[in-house]
């Protein structure tokens, strides 16, 4: 049997306990999972120890009436001088103050202390008067009979209120960030983030023997993926580099017979202003050797199951799997949302023998199709200018045509294509596409990658605008997990198409069955890549890597054209005796944003930066002083105008990254009118955003 550290590591804890204590320690031999659990359900309950409190506002219930208890806390709001709601981390508690002479010190420090100050007080649980119990607290049935009161610390007038329902702009949450960390939902988000991280440790460290290794921040600038953040160093010329995930360092340490590691590791990426991506950011990292593509999945399936919140759906695996092509093909990108239907479908077929001249041309070119997707009540729910906008937005984004249908509809008179169609071609479609009443196509003809991407995005865009008319397409308590297999290994380069580039990281091995290919026609490869995505976002990434040296050098040298020398130090690794091995990283940031339902990431992270990578509340980045640069060897030019931005400057900046990231879907309003007029130019990326993703 393999040695546990794990196991070892608790019986020598039991072995040195004494007493009670030893009587609390499972056997060696029973369940460790039953141990964690249990553990872990005793360390939530203690939040009182080592402090002065005696219990949190949130978890006093009738069962504590008659006990004398120490709370501690923000003074939420008050009511007629007569009661205050205390509040901390776990809940809301209602205060009673006291009204007799006695008393008059607390009942003035209590009414006086401005709201959001804090309060220590001391006092008996009781009863509420009958008809006051408010069923709406956990603890509306009782209230503290104050004795003792303390004011901790006097808060001066707050930006905004600590409360939910007040409306703050994210410029004034960034700007005062933590003030914004007092409200419940950031409470709520980031200790989920935290419990979820926990149980992650526990199931690699505790229960699979994963080692958790941190790897370096500074490092060198390598050869492909997103651009790196550069660090000056004190010798002339040279430069460290952030990296932008531990790649290699965790490919070095299964060569080093660490065998399995793992880190929730800080990564970095130059990214310029993209929404919804931040300089900064947290991976789970993974790294083991002796595996394969299918127990990488288990991993994590197994991963994602044992870490889940338990107040979500429960998660149903395995997960589905999907080719590249099969996305592509059904849902016009790498990342499908799975959660509703709208699935593109070829009707090349039943336009073989048209009589219309632009779609004859089409199907006469090697990679000319046509595509189309059925929109549920679309001439119901759509207006005339909606489908402008859709055209126009084809046009200025895909160089594409795409046309609305309406074949069992009054609209026809809205689309010459439908009046040029023949019956049967019309009866064929309403067949395959099973057509409904006030069903609306679109359909697009063209080079297939094309055709593919356009329906793919306008897909995802007319299920916005149908959900913000009331249709119920995607729930979202419903978690739709989605693994994404066989992508190609290399893609063209955008700037030159002749040249190829990595579909994701140079060290991705090739397909078994296309390693003859390599050699020959390497833009045919598909790679032993995969991605993980979850309602239509990717949040994970990873892949079997090359572990030949000389093959990870054909790689580099012959296909990327790349400078073997900037990874010498790999390639030597590789050749002192590295183990087969793979891996995956998860993007923990998009992915507990997901589960915890909040609009944009910078909800999960305690201190994020804004859309243009500031940080509004400390104004970094910032001017260092020349004394400062001096020992760094390098010069700085300066702009003219070096003033700080002002508040309002900071605002705009903000308010701009709200309306790209999440775009209004009033009623009133348009989104796909927004597309076609360039407001959103962030929705227009395509599959060069996710070659970099969060994850790896």
């Amino acid at each position: 049997m393999p040695f546990h550290w794990g196991l070892c590591l608790i019986y020598r804890m039991s072995r040195s306990r004494t007493g009670p204590i030893r009587k609390t320690t499972p056997p060696l031999l029973g369940s460790l999972s039953r141990y964690l659990t249990l553990s872990t359900q005793k360390r939530i309950s203690d939040f009182n120890s080592f402090v002065v409190r005696t219990n949190t506002c949130g978890e006093l219930r009738a069962s504590h009436l008659g006990q004398e208890v120490t709370l501690c806390g923000w003074i939420q709001y008050r009511r007629q001088s007569l009661f205050l709601i205390l509040r901390d981390f776990h809940g809301l508690i209602q205060v009673v103050i006291p009204q007799n002479e006695s008393a008059a010190s607390i009942k003035k420090l209590l009414c006086e202390a401005p709201i959001e100050s804090v309060v220590q007080v001391t006092g008996t649980v009781i009863s509420r008067p009958p008809g006051q119990e408010n069923p709406k607290m956990p603890t509306g049935e009782i209230e503290i009979e104050v004795k003792t009161a303390e004011l901790l610390n006097s808060c001066k007038k707050l930006p905004f209120e600590i409360k939910d329902f007040m409306k703050k702009t994210e410029a004034l949450r960034m700007k005062y960030r933590y003030l914004d960390l007092r409200s419940s939902q950031m409470q709520y988000n980031l200790r989920l983030r935290s419990q979820m991280v926990m149980k992650m440790r526990e199931y690699l460290c505790n229960l699979h023997g994963f080692v958790d290794i941190e790897t370096p921040t500074l490092f060198k600038k390598t050869p492909g993926g997103a651009k790196e953040f550069v660090v000056p160093s004190r010798e002339p010329g040279k430069f460290y580099s952030l990296p932008q995930s531990p790649q290699q360092f965790k490919q070095l340490l299964m060569v080093g017979g660490f065998d399995r590691y793992f880190q929730v590791a800080r990564c970095y990426r130059d990214e310029g202003s993209k929404p919804e991506r931040q300089p900064e950011f947290t991976q789970v990292d993974i790294e083991m050797s002796f595996v394969d593509q299918a127990g990488i999945q288990k991993l994590i399936e197994g991963l994602l199951h044992y870490s889940w919140p338990k107040d979500k759906n429960p998660l149903t695996i395995p997960f589905p799997s999907m080719t590249y092509a099969e996305a592509l093909d059904l849902y016009g990108t790498d990342k499908p949302d799975t959660r509703f239907g709208m699935k593109i479908v070829d009707v090349s077929d039943i336009f073989r023998n048209t009589k219309i001249e632009f779609l004859q041309d089409v199907l006469k070119e090697p990679q000319g199709t046509i595509k189309t997707i059925c929109i549920p009540g679309g001439a119901k729910y759509f207006k005339s200018k909606d489908f402008e906008a859709i055209k126009i937005f084809a046009v200025n984004h895909f160089n594409q045509e795409v046309s609305p249908l309406f074949l069992k509809t009054s609209g026809s008179g809205k689309s010459p294509l439908t009046k040029l169609l023949k019956e049967e071609e019309k009866s064929a479609l309403i067949s395959l596409m099973r057509v409904q009443e006030e069903d609306v196509l679109l359909l697009t003809a063209g080079e297939y990658n094309k055709a593919c991407s356009v329906l793919g995005k306008l897909r995802l865009e007319c299920a916005d605008l149908l959900e913000a008319r009331g249709v119920v397409l995607r729930d979202p308590a419903v978690f739709h997990f989605l693994w994404v297999v066989e992508f190609p290994l290399f893609l063209p380069k955008e700037e030159d198409p002749t040249e190829l580039e990595s579909a994701h990281h140079p060290f991705t091995a090739p397909h078994p069955s296309d390693i003859h290919l390599l050699y020959t026609e390497p833009e045919k490869v598909r790679s032993q890549h995969y991605d993980l995505v979850l309602n239509g976002s990717e949040i994970g990434g990873g892949s079997i890597r090359i572990h030949n040296a000389e093959q990870q050098k054909y790689v580099l040298e012959a296909v990327l054209k790349e400078d073997v020398k900037l990874l010498s130090h790999l390639l030597q690794a590789l050749d002192f005796g590295a183990p087969p091995h793979g891996g995956i990283a998860l993007g923990l940031d998009r992915l507990v944003c997901l589960v915890a339902g909040a609009p944009s990431i910078r909800d999960v992270i305690a201190f994020p930066k804004s859309f243009r990578g500031h940080d509004l509340m400390s104004n970094a980045p910032d001017y260092v002083s020349s004394e400062d640069i001096e020992p760094y060897h390098i010069k700085v030019k300066r702009p003219e105008v070096t003033d700080r931005k002002d508040v309002k400057s900071v605002i705009c900046e903000t308010e701009s990254s709200q309306q790209l990231v999440i775009p209004s879907l009033a009623k009133t309003e348009n989104p796909l009118k927004k597309l076609a007029s360039g407001q959103t130019p962030e929705l227009l990326e395509e599959r060069k955003s996710s070659r970099y993703p969060d994850n790896q």
